[in-house]
């Protein structure tokens, strides 16, 4: 009897030692499963008139950053940093976020306000050519606007596409008008891995030679997503130049897979939206190197 209890009592051990194991290792995964970096966000918005007079134009300037406050990895004034000069520029990488977010606009404004002084002085060149030279037809671009000049708007923001496995992805998008005479909406995607606080680039993610694999596998996400059979008929839609596309390091690791944006005027007319290229870890495992953040990913499926 004391045998069998003895017996017993070992055998609840056993259990007991490999649910908590069990249970160990599935809190391990859900830990690492969990955001990597904790996020914080930032809104700014501005008018900004000529002569502070609202009757004239304006600028209109808005900024919405999301960006680290704490990390798993790295620093997150490391991680703090990355953010702020990809996305407001080199010039406000040094600055905390609020700071880097104020100055960047205060620049705006600055910028705007050059821009209308400098146009100011042109008309009033325009003018007096066109008092001495009355045939000249210099005074053309001065009766189009009515000697004012145009109101300018800018929208900066960043959303964050992927935040777990130590791996964060972010995308910038910016979009600018002056006056309607020119105008453009950009996207720029980057990818961190959140233990070194480094950006993980293309080349250290793949093997040589991927660039002609990954060729085909573009032109092949182009065809499904458009409903084609041929790059004939994506040219019908506004593509061009397909045959030559090739990766252009401008994307995102998600826990599915890579996306390649490709901004307007990249392959595509500027009428269309930017195209976006969703490859899963599937087709281009054998294309990773071992040990990136890309082959983490793919190998937790």
């Amino acid at each position: 009897m004391v045998r069998m209890k003895f017996l017993t009592g070992l055998l609840l051990l056993a259990v007991l030692a490999l649910a908590f194991t069990s249970c160990n290792n599935v809190h391990k995964k859900e830990k690492a499963a969990e955001r990597s970096v904790e996020l914080d966000t930032i809104r700014v918005a501005q008018r900004s008139h000529l002569e502070d007079d609202t009757a004239n134009p304006y600028c209109d300037i808005s900024v919405e950053f999301i960006y680290p406050v704490s990390s798993t990895g790295a620093n997150a004034v490391i991680l703090q940093q990355f953010f702020t000069q990809n996305m407001l520029g080199n010039a406000f990488a040094g600055m905390t976020p609020e700071t880097a977010v104020n100055a960047y606009v205060k620049s705006y404004i600055e910028n705007y306000t050059y821009d209308a002084e400098t146009y100011r002085e042109s008309v009033t060149d325009l003018k007096e050519w066109s008092e001495l030279i009355p045939d000249a037809g210099l005074h053309d671009q001065e009766q189009r606007s009515g000697g004012d000049f145009y109101s300018y708007q800018e929208s900066l923001l960043n959303r964050i596409v992927y935040n777990r496995h130590g791996v964060l992805s972010f995308q910038v998008e910016q979009s600018n008008s002056k006056g309607g005479a020119t105008s453009f909406v950009s996207f720029r995607n980057w990818v961190i891995d959140v233990n070194s606080g480094k950006q993980v680039t293309e080349n250290e993610l793949f093997q040589a030679g991927y660039d002609q694999a990954l060729q085909k596998l573009i032109i092949a996400s182009l065809f499904e997503q458009n409903n084609v059979k041929s790059v004939d008929e994506l040219e019908d839609l506004g593509f061009f130049g397909i045959q030559e596309i090739v990766p252009n390091r401008n994307f995102l690791l998600t826990g599915q897979g890579i996306i390649y944006t490709y901004n307007k005027g990249e392959y595509s007319a500027y009428q269309l939206d930017a195209p976006e290229v969703f490859i899963p870890y599937t087709a281009i495992r054998s294309l990773l190197r071992e040990n990136t953040p890309a082959a983490k990913l793919a190998d937790l499926k």
